[in-house]
């Protein structure tokens, strides 16, 4: 189904056939539907491609390029979960150095600096220090299924109860933006690059700092985060507050700033802090129920008075 942007109004959803005769009256307009990154000129997309003779749209097909490998998963458990991938021989899946939880004997692990796709000596230190300026692991782990004897199987564990995240990237335009901590594993070909956030404000009081990972491709990739996540998809002008360290992941067509967290008074003794995140724009935001550095801190607080008993 599509979507137009007109003179400040939002059209839709609209059919194909719909959105083809809306696009010949109105070739001005935004458009948008769900996989595309951002909103673009109709001028701009394919499947509204004008015919030279008639002066009428026809729908273009853009044939799928894999450049990731296709793999299949499941993902186990509740609270505490994992993810089995299912490798056909060939295939490959990078993770985190350490996340690993079992394999096939046939599945052969090799640890690689960065993710295998920078090209070249310059692309290879380009893409160590984005690692490293991202807090990340220099080193990752790839897994090969070099038998011959059918799909066998890897697993990959998540570091601290919560839940762990599938996005299949070819259906959210080839990229997504989340948590610096938050990747798990994905299918070999998918990049994990830095995303710099270009507001200052955000960057000190938005909970994730100025750095943060983008995943692209088209392939799968699974991030983790704490507690419960829930997606929630923003309509075009909607503004969602959220505390800062729930954001997980979002889409690149979302805006992310800050906004203070009510008046004075509430900002000083809510609880909430001074600050909440704020995302606006159409799209797919993931939320955590509770962020890491929340359990952390209510343990170590715990622990602490726990001291002082003992102490006493």
């Amino acid at each position: 189904m599509w979507y137009f942007g007109l003179s400040g109004k939002k059209i839709g959803p609209l059919t194909d056939s719909d959105a083809i005769s809306f696009a010949q009256q109105n070739p001005k307009a935004l458009a948008w539907k769900e996989g595309m990154a951002n909103w673009l000129p109709i001028s701009k997309i394919g499947f509204f491609a004008r015919n030279e003779h008639s002066n009428s749209y026809i729908p273009q097909i853009k044939p799928k390029t894999t450049i990731a490998d296709e793999v299949d998963y499941t993902i186990h458990g509740d609270d505490m979960q994992f993810v089995e991938i299912e490798l056909d021989p060939g295939e490959s899946i990078i993770s985190n150095s350490g996340a690993m939880m079992y394999k096939d004997s046939e599945i052969q692990m090799n640890t690689i600096m960065g993710d295998g796709s920078e090209k070249g000596i310059m692309g290879k230190m380009a893409g160590i220090g984005k690692r490293m300026l991202g807090g990340s692991s220099v080193f990752m782990d790839v897994y090969t299924h070099e038998g011959h004897g059918g799909k066998k199987h890897a697993a990959f564990a998540a570091p601290y109860p919560g839940k762990i995240v599938a996005l299949d990237l070819s259906a959210l335009g080839g990229e997504i933006i989340c948590q610096k901590t938050s990747f798990l594993c994905a299918a070999k070909g998918v990049t994990i690059d830095i995303f710099m956030q270009k507001k200052i404000l955000t960057g000190f009081f938005g909970g994730e700092g100025f750095i943060m990972q983008k995943l692209c491709g088209d392939g799968m990739a699974f991030i983790h985060a704490g507690g419960t996540i829930i997606e929630k998809r923003l309509s075009l002008g909607e503004e969602l507050h959220i505390d800062t360290g729930c954001v997980v992941a979002y889409e690149p067509s979302i805006d992310m700033d800050i906004v203070g967290a009510g008046g004075f008074k509430s900002q000083m003794l809510g609880g909430e802090g001074v600050f909440l995140s704020s995302l606006t724009g159409q799209g797919r935001v993931w939320l955590q129920s509770l962020p890491f550095s929340r359990l952390t801190s209510r343990i170590s607080r715990d622990v602490a008075s726990q001291i002082k008993i003992v102490r006493r």
